[in-house]
Order: C-alpha cells, then structure tokens, then sequence
C-alpha cells in the first residue's frame, strides 16, 4: 500500500499539534475542533493514498492536496451549510403543521458559519507549540459575527453580539445597563468590546466549575488537557490503521473533471458498511479509549442510513479548497431537499491579540453563572 512522505509527514504533523498545542490544549472548543478536522485531514490522506489501480490518479491528486495543508504557514477552515431555509424547513417538518422547524430558526442554522484559523512562523508540517503565533476561532451568523475569541501569547480574547446571540437562540438578553451587580464585571462584552482572560487561570476556573479535577479525575496541569480524555499516540495510529483498511476497500474516488481550474473529485461509499467495518476495526480497542468512550452497539448500526453517500473535494491549482457533503442523502426522506455540509479551506483570519481588551478575573469569565460564556467554553 502507498503512502507518500507528504501524507506520513502530514498525519504525524496533526496528530503531534492537535495533542500538544498549547493553543488546541487550552480551549475545550479549539482543541475538540482542531482534533476532529485533523484526524479527518489525515485520514482522508490516508484513504487516497490506499485507493485502488482504477481509483489512483484522483486519489494521488486528494493525497497531494491534503498533504498541502501542511506546507502552509496560514490555514483557515470554515464550516456551514451550503443550503435554503426552506429545504431545512422540509427535512426537519414533522407529520403536524405545529411540529415544523420556524422559518427564522431555520435561516439562522443555514447562515451559520464556523470558522477557526491557525498562523505560525513555519509550515504547519514543521510547526512546534512556540512556532504557533495565534489560534483564532469566530461564529457568524444571518446579521454578522456572534462571537469570536483568539488564543494568543497566553491570553483567552473574547468579544460577542450579546443581542444577535440572543435574537438567533429566540430569548431576549439583557443590555449592559441591565445586568445585576454582580454581573458588572461582564459590561465591556455586553457592550460588544473585547475582553481578555489569562488563559491557564481560565482553564483552572472552568474545571473548577464543571467539577472536574475531583474524585481523581481532571488531574492535567493548568493549560493542559486531561490525560484521562487524551488519546496516546500509538492508539492513535492503531485506530488510523484500522480506519484506512477500512475505508481502503469500501470508499471509491472517481474524478469529474472541472472548468476555471478547479477540479472535482468524488469519494463515494455505502454510509452503513463504511460504519459498520470502522466500528468492527476499532472494538478490540475499546479498552484503550478514553473512559467513556463507549462505541455504537450492532443493534444501533441497524438504524444506521443504508445509503450510498459521495463526498465532493474540491481543488484548484492542486490545492484543497473545498470539501462537502449532503446530509440530506441520510435523511429517512430527504423529501428532494438538499442540505450541503461544507468545508472550506483559506488563509487564516486575524489571530492577533485585540487592542485595548479589559482584563478580566477567570472566575467572572467562565462560571457556571454565565451561560453565553460557559457554554461556549465548556464545549459549545
């Protein structure tokens, strides 16, 4: 089986940054984030570089892409959905008029967009946790930014649209003038400003919160992730190994061509046997996952979509711009709706730490009290 340097370089890369990062390790919503699209990077360069004699050549061309992203200094990624109010109106109607998803809920989810950017002074494929020179990630929605916060030099930055959070979640939120005493520490970011927070007194605060770092659990330094929730790197490679053996027989490439210098290549596979063949790969290793990691029965893959699912990458002068998916395809009926998931690959946004930020204590910042800030920061 094929593996290029670039793709091996790749997947060590991200699996290294994701689990060392002081930016990934500081923020549950970073690190989560980072890790998802990282193994997903790496195992979809995996997947190409184990395609078939007839599949090889679209392979190759996702494997190069993919392993490209390491090569760059400045990365951004952004998700959404690619899709009209209406078809998510459609696919989440229920059977009464009173069960449909509201118009203006459903233009909030469609318009949502997540977008999280890394800058470092090297490639990515050769960065170190001091090479990172800010991590930044943002929520936009129908009337703009929701909320944003940067992880730079140590500090947590953090500004929102108090009331275009409120608005989109369909609950009033009260202004700065409005908040109780003991909530005026909050004022500045009611008032849309940026505030900034020692990141490892934040990350102290949130755990004492939430109860973590009681009964033997929780027991990672400041700034760091909790062992007991980390994944070792050889389980890493082994869960790897057993996903690519996998994907290898069941996923086929195809190339579609393009037009303006973008190419279009498209993976397919049976969503049901895709599933079925990791989770049977990964059960001999439940034992060396996180404790409660618990992995889907074979009565719950039953109720599993038996579809045929095809997965678009989009390239353009050889580099990934592009990933998307209709998750309407495992819908029970889809109903002719479309509802593109997307992925789409930039350069990074501003990381830099804001001007002018007022300080503030961690316990003001993350507590259980504040439910804009803890839900974001407890795992949004």
């Amino acid at each position: 089986m094929y593996e290029g340097d670039a793709v091996r370089r790749h997947k060590e890369t991200v699996i290294t940054a994701t689990r060392k990062s002081p930016a990934t390790s500081k923020s549950p919503v970073i690190r989560r984030t980072l890790t998802a699209v990282g193994c997903t990077t790496a195992l979809l360069s995996g997947v190409a570089a184990c395609g078939t004699v007839e599949n090889l050549t679209a392979g190759q061309k996702v494997d190069q892409a993919v392993g490209g992203l390491g090569e760059k200094k400045s990365l951004a990624f952004e998700l959404g959905l690619d899709a009209k109010p209406s078809a998510l109106v459609k696919l989440a109607g229920g059977a009464e008029a009173e069960d449909e998803m509201p118009v203006e809920l459903a233009k909030v989810f469609t318009e949502l967009r997540v977008k999280v950017s890394v800058e470092s002074r090297k490639p990515l494929a050769d960065s170190g946790e001091k090479d990172l020179v800010g991590t930044g990630m943002s929520v936009s929605g129908p009337d703009g930014v929701l909320a944003e916060y940067r992880l730079v030099d140590g500090y947590t930055y953090y500004r929102a649209d108090v009331a275009a959070f409120g608005k989109g979640m369909g609950f009033p939120m009260p202004t700065a003038d409005e908040l109780p005493e003991s909530e005026k520490a909050l004022k500045p970011m009611f008032e849309g400003k940026w505030i900034k927070v020692d990141s490892r007194e934040l990350d102290r605060a949130v755990k004492d919160a939430t109860g973590e770092g009681e009964d033997g659990k929780g027991k990672g330094k400041a700034g760091e992730a909790d062992p007991a929730e980390e994944i070792d790197s050889r389980t890493q490679q082994k869960i790897l190994k057993a996903v690519r053996s996998v994907v290898a027989r069941e996923v086929t490439f195809s190339d579609k061509g393009g037009s303006d210098g973008v190419e279009r290549i498209v993976a397919k596979a049976s969503f049901r046997d895709l599933l079925t063949g990791i989770l049977d790969k990964l059960r001999p290793l439940a034992g060396e996952l996180p404790a409660g990691a618990e992995l889907p029965t074979k009565e719950d893959l039953k109720e599993a979509p038996d579809e045929k699912v095809a997965v678009n990458f989009s390239l353009k002068d050889g580099d990934l711009t592009r990933v998307s998916v209709d998750l309407a395809t495992l819908a029970d009926d889809p109903k002719g709706a479309k509802l593109p998931l997307v992925i789409k690959f930039g350069e990074a946004g501003d990381v830099s730490a804001p001007s002018g930020a007022t300080k503030l204590p961690a316990g003001e910042f993350g507590g259980l009290g504040n439910p804009l800030t803890s839900g974001l920061l407890g795992g949004f």
